[in-house]
């Protein structure tokens, strides 16, 4: 298992001070933030500092990222298709693959394989459940798309009964399914 870092020791208080000011005053100043710490009793080098600030600012970052690309995903797809379901399981799979495949590929000697074999396991189940999430959201997809096509019949018959021309009824069936062109 690896070891744990000298910010891992920071007491929450300090912790929160440190995240406080890398959020507010940028990921700099880490000779400062070194100092600061050994006035409050720490003995943690710069590099130790600058190794946290760069995983925070990582971390902030792709969170950061995946909200931009929820928001791109809900404003490309406003429809009721639940496409930025199907988007938001996609992005999900492939992280859970990636973070598979980096498992797998990690050579870390001190690594307990019963560790390993855990998050391995986690990650099985991860993509079981995504998948299964997946299967669940197209089957219900199918089941809308069929419940409208069969509606759309249903007033297509009724409008043709009720004297309204082909156009108006092509019309009406086209506003039911969503295929209208805006």
């Amino acid at each position: 298992m690896a070891k744990q870092s000298a910010i891992d020791q920071l007491n929450p208080d300090d912790k929160f001070w440190l995240d406080t000011w890398f959020k507010d005053k940028g990921f700099c100043g880490y000779v400062e933030i070194a100092e600061i710490l050994m006035e409050r009793g720490y003995s943690i080098s710069k590099s130790s500092v600058h190794r946290y600030g760069q995983k925070l600012e990582q971390k902030l970052a792709a969170v950061q990222a995946s909200t931009q690309a929820a928001i791109l995903i809900a404003d490309a797809a406003p429809d009721d298709g639940d496409v930025r379901s199907q988007a938001v399981l996609s992005l999900i799979q492939t992280e859970l693959f990636n973070a598979l495949i980096a498992l797998q590929e990690s050579n870390d000697p001190d690594a307990d394989p019963a560790d390993r074999l855990a998050l391995i396991a986690k990650c099985g189940k991860g993509i079981a459940e995504i998948t299964k999430a997946s299967v669940n959201q197209k089957k219900w997809m199918l089941d809308v798309r069929d419940r409208a096509e069969k509606a759309a019949q249903a007033v297509e018959s009724i409008v043709k009964k009720g004297g309204l021309s082909a156009e108006t009824a092509a019309s009406i069936r086209a506003q039911i399914l969503g295929i209208v062109q805006k």
